[in-house]
């Protein structure tokens, strides 16, 4: 179990990775399917709780050459969250677009408890779902 929990947790950070396909791996290892669902939501919600946080400290370095995103970029992408705010993190599951909205919770000061209801929520469902198609799909090949 503490191998999908770093799985789960370093997918959710920046770092590319794919917890899923570990969390089916253990699905058909027999593992407790209810420790597993905990295990890989509590792991993937606190990676994207390190995404907020660095949000969180990212502005303190605008002003520097390597700071990655321009003013311009940060004005759109205040404009994008003011629009969508908070519930946009109920996506933060999603490839390609989850790790930089929770980044994006973080820059804008979104506090603590929300971003973790609303990240655990994502990835929690997420994960039951990937668990009900492990069920339904892998059961022959697991045996």
């Amino acid at each position: 179990m503490l191998s999908l929990f770093l799985v789960a947790f370093l997918s959710a950070t920046l770092l590319p990775g794919g917890s899923e396909v570990w969390l089916a791996r253990q699905w058909c290892l027999g593992q407790p399917l209810l420790a597993m669902w905990l295990v890989a939501t509590a792991g993937n919600t606190l990676g994207s709780l390190v995404n907020v946080w660095l949000g969180r400290y990212a502005r303190h370095f605008e002003d520097r050459r390597w700071f990655p995103a321009s003013p311009q970029g940060l004005a759109r992408a205040e404009r994008w969250y003011v629009r969508f705010g908070e519930w946009s993190l109920l996506l933060s599951w999603a490839p390609l677009v989850g790790d930089p909205l929770t980044v994006l919770a973080g820059i804008f000061r979104l506090p603590w408890w929300r971003a973790v209801l609303l990240i655990g929520l994502a990835k929690g469902a997420r994960y039951a779902l990937v668990l009900y198609l492990a069920q339904a799909w892998l059961a022959p090949l697991c045996q």
